[in-house]
């Protein structure tokens, strides 16, 4: 694979000492695993190569490989989310939480100055969160297969916005017109201007003849 190709990928990550799955696009093999969900979006999803949008470890592996082809591959923590770090762990005062009627059973999530956290104990009024990445310090487990090349120009636009949004193809609109974008979803969804404008310098930067990205909302008589 060429830098700044866009393809089509299926996959099935798993931590490899447990098995555990905790992402894939094979709906089939959700349903074998009994982890199937209804919420979830399963099939082919785009990748760009050394886009920045993926850990290093599976974009390195991606890069080695052809249209076609199938692999595992293990990425170490150093080429995947990291090693642990206590120093991630903090101590903070429950009645910060509670003030804001948030949720301080251990287990849940909670976000602390944009830093997303897992609560692991309550202890004297004190919440012990862990901020490191879920997957931080894990050996994963990669089974990948390369299905075709992106092409179309409006379809690696629309590769663009799913790594901001997680919406299908089947769910944008993408116009071009001589070296202009134009955006619209086919369903309401509220983004704000601010990460519009990383969508649209991203479309700009990735998208070979792109030099303008507008975004169109339309609204009408409700049904």
């Amino acid at each position: 694979m060429e830098s700044g190709e866009f393809i089509l990928i299926e996959y099935v990550g798993r931590i490899k000492d447990t098995g555990e799955i905790f992402d894939l696009t094979r709906e089939e093999v959700a349903k074998k695993e009994k982890i199937h969900s209804d919420k979830v979006k399963y099939g082919p999803v785009p990748f760009i190569v050394d886009s920045s949008f993926v850990i290093r470890g599976l974009n390195d592996c991606v890069k080695e490989m052809k249209i076609g082809e199938k692999k595992e591959v293990e990425i170490y923590p150093d080429r995947g989310f990291g090693k642990r770090s206590e120093d991630l762990v903090k101590i903070i005062p429950e009645a910060r939480f509670k003030e804001r009627n948030i949720d301080t059973t251990p287990g849940s999530f909670v976000t602390v100055n944009n830093f997303h956290g897992k609560i692991l104990s309550i202890d004297g009024g004190r919440a012990k969160i862990d901020f490191n990445h879920p997957l931080a310090g894990k050996v994963l487990v990669y089974e990948i297969e390369i299905l075709k090349p992106i092409e179309a120009v409006d379809e690696k636009i629309k590769a663009v916005i799913y790594y901001f949004t997680g919406l299908q193809s089947s769910e944008i609109d993408a116009k071009v017109e001589e070296s202009t974008a134009q955006i619209e979803f086919k369903e309401k969804i509220d983004l704000p201007s601010n990460a519009k404008e990383a969508i649209a310098d991203q479309i700009i930067k990735l998208v070979k003849g792109i030099e303008l990205v507008k975004f169109v909302d339309s609204y009408g008589k409700p049904k």
